[in-house]
């Protein structure tokens, strides 16, 4: 399932550009399936309008959240995703300022970037001062293997964090 995804999309580069969207239909949306997300007690969400304020430079960010996965109304994952052959770092600070307008900021939240080629995941803990990590990147066009299947793995992994 998971090497026919990494086929699908690197079959769809050769023929074409990639956009935000079609990365989402190739890639994501398989791996939410897959990871069960479209299933009780989740709830998908995609193209939430949000705004966020940036208070340390008194700047309204606006933008589209593409994919929020909800378990019991809290937010557990926001997917930020990009054109294929855009870097996943334009996405990062993005994906963290709609992190940042979790409305449970006692939860940590997760967040994943892509470009469908490249994958990272985001954790944010917003308790006093906001504090984030980045996972390694994992990288479909990778020969050896398909990082999908790590990808997936961390997804299931989240899915079970909120209980």
């Amino acid at each position: 399932m998971l090497d026919r995804a990494k086929a699908n999309y690197l079959n769809a580069i050769k023929h074409r550009e990639i956009s935000e969207n079609l990365v989402k239909m190739t890639v994501i949306a398989p791996l939410l399936a897959w990871a069960n997300f479209y299933q009780l007690p989740f709830d998908i969400v995609d193209e939430n309008s949000i705004d966020v304020s940036v208070e340390t430079q008194d700047e309204l960010i606006k933008g589209r959240i593409d994919i929020i996965v909800f378990k019991h109304h809290l937010w557990l994952l926001v997917i930020e995703s990009k054109n294929a052959g855009l870097s996943i770092i334009n996405g990062i600070p993005q994906a963290l300022a709609y992190m940042m307008a979790n409305p449970h900021p006692e939860q940590p939240i997760f967040g994943l970037v892509t470009n469908g080629d490249d994958f990272q995941f985001i954790k944010l803990v917003k308790q006093n001062s906001p504090q984030y990590a980045l996972s390694k990147k994992f990288t479909i066009s990778n020969p050896q293997n398909n990082e999908l299947y790590n990808v997936l793995s961390i997804l299931k992994k989240l899915g079970k964090v909120i209980n």
